[in-house]
């Protein structure tokens, strides 16, 4: 008999979440189990902090294993993580400029996706939402008004959409290049605007989708 989940949402920390998704994607692709380290590497955290968060899953009624087994993890039958409950929500931090950086600004709200496209099953993990402003990336098909998804993260790719923070405190939502020379250039989609050349600049997060209300 399958163990079935406690009834009503269950309380996840946004890793504990990432992970119980993860888990649930892997197996639903390879039809088996992925291991704690491969948890571990997809999430670039420590294969002993992937254990704690795999125990906390398995105590609060998410994931069930078998310590005697390889690739036991499964999700638990029934299991229902919060934001499947009522909704997929993300922080909306504030509005990024597509065009001229300009100052983040924090505000206490949400972009509820339930509200938008009605039930999800969207990409899940640490994200946050920012409204676009400006036309810069228009031509990638992002507009002022969209809401960019983004994946919390310190490092890009070349070829990434990211939220880059600029040395004097501005934000800006540009295509990310790492240079030959090691400079970045920060790419707009829109010849009316000019690239951004800097040294450095702090990487917030990853562009994973666009939201658009009609």
């Amino acid at each position: 008999m399958r163990q079935k989940g406690p009834k009503g949402p269950m309380n996840l920390t946004p890793k504990q979440m990432r992970i119980f998704q993860f888990v649930r994607q892997y197996r639903t692709a390879n039809g088996w189990s992925p291991t704690l380290q491969e948890i571990a590497d997809e999430l670039q955290v420590s294969k002993v902090t992937v254990f704690e968060h795999v125990e906390a899953l398995v105590m609060k009624g998410a994931l069930r294993r078998d310590a005697n087994k390889a690739r036991s993890l499964s999700e638990v039958e029934d299991a229902v993580p919060p934001d499947e409950a009522h909704g997929l929500s993300f922080p909306l931090l504030g509005r990024i400029a597509a065009g001229m950086p300009i100052e983040r600004c924090a505000q206490d709200e949400k972009v509820q996706l339930e509200e938008i496209f009605g039930p999800s099953t969207a990409r899940r993990g640490e994200m946050f939402a920012l409204q676009v402003e400006g036309e810069s990336m228009r031509d990638e098909g992002i507009l002022p008004g969209d809401y960019v998804i983004v994946e919390r993260r310190s490092t890009a790719r070349n070829g990434e959409r990211v939220v880059a923070l600029l040395q004097d405190g501005e934000t800006t939502l540009k295509t990310y290049y790492k240079q030959k020379d090691g400079s970045i250039r920060l790419q707009p989609a829109n010849e009316a605007f000019e690239p951004i050349i800097v040294r450095d600049c702090t990487i917030q997060g990853v562009v994973v989708g666009v939201l658009r209300r009609y």
